[in-house]
């Protein structure tokens, strides 16, 4: 019996039909069934099959398109069956086998999607058994064509079903520069798992995939792009042509990633996928923003910021990373104003006392107590600086005295407002000096350099120590940040932290492992206001128009054609964009339809069921997903969130972008016998580590 044959007499004994329309509708791919199994020969070649199969392939078509428009099921079932056999038939059908007449279907016989499931994966493994197998398992044979077959039956798709429980979880959205790494894989890998396990368990399950739009590292690559390729900065194309070439690039390169997750096999529903600059999640932003300022949430004011002299844009808390560096005490003597007497300031940053606009003390000190109110005099440039009593100052760090540079400092800030002191900004956007006198137009480090030699040589310079300290660096390209004053945008978190911390103490929100809660209480509770506005062109614009005639700052939903103080027309739009994070902490309900709030599925599957992430993205997204859900939803975004550890490579760094870091699935999966040879003992020897555990 040939191996066609065999398959056939197993489909044959299918269940019977459900009523005779839906036997009718099959008749013809049954009648060619029935003709297959009646052949008497046992060594059919793989021509000769593959030409029976494409006639089966020519009559499912037919059976298709004889089926009423209100019979779904059977079209689906017959191309089902289309999928299968095109899996393993390539082979043109020959005029010899379409023109062969079709013997009637037998009575009372359907096929089920199942039954053609099993006896194709039967057919298909006893064809392979007649081939050798490969020594190497190539993934690129395989996996492609199942998950190809996957998406065209549609077995992702999330179906709202008022008779199943819901299941739905948003994918922490990676940037479109990005590629692929192991950290990206442990995290869809769990996503997966979950998500499979509650559509076996019956629910009505949904994964939403999507991408971030990445507004500062995808203007860097795009601009590198265009000065190595074209020599042009962003400034010679002018906004609007400089956005089509963000545009074009993301319509390249920008869908890369998804493509490498689809090689993973993970079950996202690829039709709901969304991109935090399309269409819905840009009104969900804007909608956002006027919420909040019509609130009194959102304020602009000249407050301290960080400020990244490479990317040339202002970072909020979260995206400066402290590292220990190696630096100095430089000891200077500021002398008292009519006095002999002098006080010795310590300091790491000699450039930032240009800006010093007073000295502070603590009021409990004792060696200082009779200065409080007296004047000391600014070494090289003669400003008088008042002396002033705070609790800020620790009586045992340093010398107890601590100069005042209110435009360059947090604490100082802080101190400069309690005490009125004059705010002077010595740094422009490149960290070069301003309003220094002779030192004007240095790098800040040129500065320093120069500072210091005149220190010494006027007689200023007591003493240098080395000194390791803490020093705040952009966490996209590491430059050391620097602390200014500037007007910008800014969420008030206070009144939003609270309702945060709260879910999150009474249960409504529970972290796994339960400690990653402790995290996100010291975050929330030591928060400040959020710096939500950069100086970049790629991103959503901020919705404020200033007026030329009035002054007056109009935030509207919609573009604005007039002040709507004064109705001058005479008005200009702010030029900043939004912090990414102010899309990314929308997602678990802007991917579902918000600010439509009668959206079906923002009704069916919001709140999501979990979130899936590393633990260094707590203060980034998880917090702000949670007061703005709370915010904009006044209900909690998740009731889980499942923290997994970190991919780490052998010298203890998280799993990045770099080349030796990427995973690419097909290339991963070929070298994965060799790496895992590597990682046997070998003569006694222990196993080579070539990626740490999870931290």
């Amino acid at each position: 019996m040939s191996k066609i044959n065999e398959v056939q007499q197993q489909m044959m004994a299918a269940t019977k039909a459900k009523d005779a329309e839906r036997k009718a509708v099959l008749s013809l791919l049954l009648s060619a069934l029935k003709a297959k199994a009646k052949d008497k020969r046992a060594d059919l070649t793989e021509e000769e099959e593959n030409a029976i199969i494409q006639k089966e392939i020519k009559l499912t078509c037919e059976a298709m398109e004889a089926a009423p428009a209100d019979r779904d099921d059977i079209r689906k079932e017959c191309q089902y069956q289309l999928d299968v056999y095109k899996e393993f038939a390539p082979a043109e059908m020959s005029e010899e086998e379409i023109r062969k007449p079709v013997q009637d279907a037998p009575d009372q016989l359907e096929i089920t999607a199942p039954t053609i499931r099993d006896n194709g994966l039967v057919m298909k493994q006893r064809r392979r058994a007649m081939k050798e197998l490969p020594k190497v398992y190539d993934p690129k044979q395989v996996e492609k064509k199942i998950y190809d077959m996957w998406m065209r039956g549609g077995y992702f798709a999330g179906k709202a079903d008022p008779d199943k429980k819901p299941f739905s979880i948003v994918m922490p959205p990676p940037n479109v520069t990005g590629q692929l790494h192991m950290g990206h894989a442990l995290d869809a890998t769990l996503q997966d798992i979950l998500t499979r396990y509650k559509r076996m368990q019956g629910y009505a399950a949904l994964w939403v995939p999507g991408t971030d739009h990445a507004g500062i590292a995808t203007q860097i690559k795009v601009e590198e792009m265009l000065r190595k390729e074209e020599g042009l900065t962003r400034y010679d194309l002018g906004r609007d042509a400089f956005l089509e070439r963000v545009w074009a690039w993301k319509k390249q390169y920008g869908n890369r990633i998804v493509e490498q997750q689809k090689s993973l096999g993970v079950s996202c529903d690829w039709d709901r996928s969304r991109f935090t600059m399309d269409e819905g999640c840009s009104k969900a932003v804007r909608e956002t923003f006027c919420e909040l300022y019509e609130k009194g949430l959102i304020y602009k004011g000249n407050r301290i910021i960080n400020w990244c002299p490479h990317c040339r844009t202002a970072l909020s808390d979260a995206e400066v990373e402290y590292k220990d560096m190696p630096g100095a005490f430089w000891y200077i003597r500021y002398p008292l104003k009519d006095s002999d007497d002098y006080l010795t300031i310590a300091t790491t940053r000699p450039e930032t006392m240009l800006g010093d606009t007073g000295i502070a003390v603590n009021p409990a000190d004792e060696r200082y107590q009779h200065l409080v109110g007296k004047t000391a005099i600014l070494p090289l440039v003669g400003r008088e600086l008042p002396i002033v009593a705070d609790d800020y100052v620790e009586l045992d760090f340093g010398t107890g005295c601590v100069k005042m540079t209110p435009c360059h400092d947090p604490n100082d800030y802080e101190v400069g407002l309690r005490h009125g002191l004059e705010q002077i900004l010595i740094f422009d956007e490149d960290a070069r000096v301003i309003n220094g006198g002779k030192y004007n137009g240095l790098d800040r480090y040129e500065a320093r350099k120069a500072i210091v030699a005149d220190l010494e040589e006027q007689g200023y310079l007591i003493k240098t120590e080395p000194y390791n300290h803490n020093v705040g660096t952009c966490y996209r390209c590491g430059t050391t940040v620097e602390p200014m004053t500037s007007p910008q945008w800014f969420v008030k978190m206070k009144p939003l932290a609270e309702p945060a911390i709260e879910a999150v103490r009474d249960g409504r929100i529970k972290f796994v492992p339960e400690r990653f809660s402790k995290t996100y209480y010291n975050w929330m509770e030591n928060v400040h206001d959020w710096c939500i506005s950069r100086q970049l062109w790629w991103g959503h614009q901020i919705p404020a128009w200033y007026c030329d005639d009035c002054g007056h700052v109009t935030v509207s939903r919609t573009d604005a054609c007039e002040c709507e103080a004064c109705h001058s027309k005479h008005i200009h739009r702010d030029p900043d964009v939004l912090d990414t994070w102010f899309s990314s902490a929308l997602w678990p309900f802007s991917t579902l339809g918000w600010p439509d709030k009668s959206a079906e599925d923002l009704k069916f599957w919001y709140p999501t069921s979990v979130m899936v992430t590393g633990y260094d993205i707590i203060f980034f997204w998880v917090a702000r997903m949670i007061f703005s859900g709370l915010e904009q939803m006044q209900d909690i975004p998740f009731p889980t969130v499942f923290i997994h550890g970190l991919v780490r490579d052998d010298k203890g760094r998280k799993m990045s972008k770099s080349p030796r870091q990427r995973h690419r699935p097909a290339r991963d999966g070929r070298h994965l016998r060799r790496r895992r040879a590597a990682l046997q003992p070998h003569h006694g020897q222990q196993p080579r580590k070539r990626y740490a555990l999870l931290r």
